[in-house]
């Protein structure tokens, strides 16, 4: 069961980054170029968002059933913070990657509120932007070869 969530939860990394991407171009060019919010851009941003959820609830239970990473950070007691491979994945992935997630949240509930289509544009692409650079400082980039050999 862990190999298997592992791999979910790596290859989801992928489309969620794909979606953020596409979400930041479309609200970009929907802000600059004043165009009407539609049921395009208002899908896109749930799917991103929805991924996401996905996402941390997978990771959740990677983090407390299944994944030796959190066992070993959780049996370390004190000396997970000096130690930076067990403080990576006790601390730091999980609480910036919810961060981000609130953040993609918070920015998906402003947008819905505001009735101005390039405000609403730009409220996502301002906060969508910044789930995506802290996801892109979060992702475990040096576990991706690991993961793509079968």
């Amino acid at each position: 069961m862990y190999t298997f969530l592992l791999y979910t939860h790596s290859w989801l990394r992928w489309i969620i980054l794909a979606l953020a991407i596409v979400n930041i171009v479309k609200s970009y060019s929907g802000w600059k170029g004043a165009k009407p919010y539609d049921k395009g851009a208002k899908g896109l941003g749930a799917a991103f968002v929805g991924t996401m959820d996905l996402n941390l609830l997978i990771g959740l239970a990677l983090y407390f059933v299944y994944s030796p990473f959190a066992f070993n950070a959780f049996g370390s007691g004190a000396n997970v913070m000096k130690t930076a491979n067990l403080r990576y994945w006790a601390v730091e992935h999980i609480f910036v990657m919810i961060a981000a997630i609130a953040l993609a949240h918070i920015g998906k509930a402003k947008a819905k509120k505001i009735t101005d289509n390039a405000k609403k544009y730009k409220t996502q692409f301002i906060f969508f932007t910044i789930a995506l650079i802290l996801m892109l400082s979060r992702i475990p980039w040096h576990e991706a070869g690991r993961l793509f050999r079968f």
